[in-house]
């Protein structure tokens, strides 16, 4: 536990104190009587309730239509599985401003539900929870997915021959053990939700606001840092409840679980129910995922000859020092150090979180490590920036700032994908093995490594495309000459102009294929044969 709290004290919990502190203590005095005046205000009671409701009407909609999906994912065998895996995961790493103009695009003025149908749906509750739910319904397919395809069939099919019917069994012996990575998906979806903002803003419009949106208003437009630091701990305190919440009743329903290998559980399709449930999650796919990412290729191929495309490799001297091509390494790198970071400080929280003797203590960190999540991004940037900047953490001019930062987001979904299998790990594996004379580190390389080998190279995919896609946080220490692809698309659609807007969605296009092949490649690498457990 020593490194992931050091790491958790150092880049979370005292760049958002200090920030939080600097919007509290004015003309060297504490204002707290501001969170009296914060809340009297009606609208800022309207942020919050519509800011809870939609995060939990937007995580009940997401598990409904993802649900089914991470059974398919699981439990059959198709051609084509691999890459529409990498596919689904696709819309999570896009920037939250790229899938609003995406929706935009889709049920906005002039969009395609427009001309269609004459439909629009842009400034309604219902654009915000459907780009919620292309945004993560990838969340739920792999966390959730991940267990189930790792569960030993035969539990269920030997209820079947109890008597227990098809949802019975169902119900009585897969749901309970598919509980925990539910709840932890749940959880990432709501938290993800609850601090929405590029969705919203661009969606909502004037009607709609979050916290998040209302905290980088009072910020950037107003500048009222001591009403963005009261909204800050109202949204510090909401998250953590939740988190105590979910360690509570989630750790309860953990058990031990006999789990197999997951290229032994996925069947081809077998009778017309099998059949319906793939073409039913194949046409949301298509039409939830697929849809609004083909408008961003159709509008970055509206001009001729790829002109967008060809206006990348070009220094236009304005909004870039470099040529906007130069984000696509630049985020690669960024991503590829800051999944090692998370995949390291996670993998150290979640095995010693896994431990039956754990103490409160350990406990509580389970908790804890989740605040990144729901903790504005706007609030962990601006902290870096007035933290990390004297000896021994002056790291505004250094590279790893960025990687630091995207870890902070990646090692909770490591944690979260890693804890259920570990938890599930038989100790008396780890006993039998530690009797038989193996050293802790060696119990560790050879019984739980090949069992959560398959959620560990999961959790690094998703920490590599959490990477590639944060823009909250970057978008305040990205150096100029070294901008993200998130960073460098939010300035380019921030600029009028047809060619600007050609390259935002040329440059989202780029990411979207970067993400897919570097998914399909993890796909390949993932594919282990690691026996029966």
């Amino acid at each position: 536990m020593a490194l992931p709290v050091a790491f958790f004290a150092v880049f979370f919990a005292y760049p958002v104190a200090a920030i939080v502190a600097r919007g509290l203590h004015v003309d060297g005095a504490w204002r707290f009587g501001r969170l009296a005046d914060v809340l009297a205000q009606p609208d800022i009671r309207h942020v919050l309730w519509f800011t809870t409701w939609q995060a939990l009407a937007s995580t009940a909609l997401t598990l409904l239509v993802a649900l089914p999906g991470a059974y398919v994912f699981a439990r059959l065998d198709f051609p084509g599985k691999e890459v529409l895996r990498a596919v689904v995961t696709v819309p999570f790493v896009l920037p939250t401003v790229v899938v609003g103009t995406a929706f935009l695009a889709l049920v906005g003025r002039g969009g395609l539900l427009d001309d269609l149908w004459g439909l629009r749906l842009d400034t309604t509750v219902w654009a915000i929870l459907l780009a919620h739910v292309f945004f993560n319904y990838a969340v739920v397919v792999r966390t959730v997915g991940g267990l189930w395809a790792q569960l030993d069939p035969r539990q269920e099919e030997a209820a079947r021959m109890l008597g227990a019917s098809r949802l019975a069994a169902w119900r009585r012996v897969t749901l309970p053990a598919l509980g925990p990575a539910v709840a932890a998906a749940a959880l990432m979806v709501f938290l993800f939700t609850f601090t929405s903002f590029g969705v919203v803003q661009i969606l909502g419009g004037p009607t709609f606001s979050t916290l998040e949106v209302e905290i980088y208003r009072q910020t950037s437009e107003i500048f009222d840092l001591s009403t963005a630091a009261v909204l800050t701990l109202l949204q510090f305190a909401a998250v953590g409840a939740i988190l105590v919440l979910h360690a509570r009743t989630v750790r309860r329903r953990e058990s031990a679980l006999r789990l197999v290998d997951a290229s032994l559980t996925a069947r081809r399709p077998r009778g017309a129910a099998q059949w319906a449930l793939l073409g039913a999650v194949l046409a949301t796919v298509a039409v939830l995922l697929v849809l609004p990412l083909a408008v961003l290729v159709q509008r970055s191929l509206d001009g001729p000859r790829f002109a967008y495309y060809r206006a990348l490799a070009r220094d236009d001297g304005g909004t870039f020092l470099v040529p906007p091509i130069d984000a696509v390494g630049n985020s690669l790198r960024y991503a590829a150090v800051a999944t090692a970071i998370a995949v390291l400080i996670g993998s150290l929280a979640a095995a010693a979180l896994a431990r039956r003797d754990a103490g409160r203590l350990v406990r509580a960190f389970d908790a804890l490590l989740m605040l990144p999540l729901g903790v504005s991004a706007v609030t962990v940037g601006f902290g870096f920036l007035i933290t990390l900047d004297k000896p021994p953490l002056d790291l505004r001019g250094s590279w790893i700032l960025v990687p630091l930062a995207q870890a902070l987001v990646g090692a909770p979904f490591v944690v979260r994908t890693m804890l259920p299998v570990l938890r599930a790990v038989d100790d008396r594996l780890r006993e039998a093995a530690a009797v038989l004379g193996a050293s802790p580190w060696r119990v560790w390389r050879e019984v739980d490594l090949p069992i959560v080998r398959r959620a560990l190279l999961v959790a690094a995919g998703f920490a590599f495309a959490v990477s590639l896609g944060e823009f909250g946080a970057t978008v305040f220490i990205a150096r100029p000459d070294n901008p993200t692809l998130p960073v460098a698309v939010a300035r380019l659609l921030g600029r009028p102009g047809d060619l600007n807007y050609g390259q935002a969605m040329a440059l989202s296009t780029i990411l979207m294929v970067v993400c897919a092949v570097a998914l399909l490649v993890l796909e390949r690498l993932r594919t282990d044969r690691t026996g029966e457990f």
